[in-house]
């Protein structure tokens, strides 16, 4: 506790401050992600993925919370970008094959977007018939 104010709020037994979420590093974070965090704090760390743009590190933080919206959010937007690599993570985190009809979607968006390299597997996928 050295070089802070004895006020200074933490989260219980660190030294990480309560009122800015620190994003881990990847060590600390596969060792989050392993473990059982308390729904508020797993939405705090993928919060604070999300401000940063890091949506697919969010992904894991998202479902330990419980977050529904959350994915539900990110799905949407995934298949809006055209991201086929995002709305795959996501998918597989809601626990929700991706459908014909997301992958129609998807497709138009990535060709719309410039994605090429999405629209085709899109096009792959559709033909398969799913994931």
């Amino acid at each position: 506790m050295r070089g802070r104010s004895p006020s200074t709020p933490t989260c219980r037994g660190t030294e990480t401050r309560v009122a800015k979420v620190k994003i881990p590093n990847p060590l600390e974070r596969r060792h989050l992600v392993e473990k059982q965090l308390p729904a508020d704090r797993a939405r705090a760390i993928a919060d604070a993925y999300l401000a940063e743009d890091r949506s697919i590190e969010a992904i894991d933080f998202l479902k330990l919370a419980g977050a529904a919206d959350g994915l539900a959010e990110l799905r949407s937007r995934a298949l809006a970008a055209g991201d086929a690599f995002l709305f795959r993570a996501v998918a597989n985190a809601q626990g929700r094959p991706p459908t014909r009809d997301d992958w129609q979607k998807l497709g138009a968006a990535a060709s719309a977007n410039g994605r090429e390299r999405y629209a085709l597997e899109a096009r792959r996928q559709m033909e398969r018939g799913g994931d």
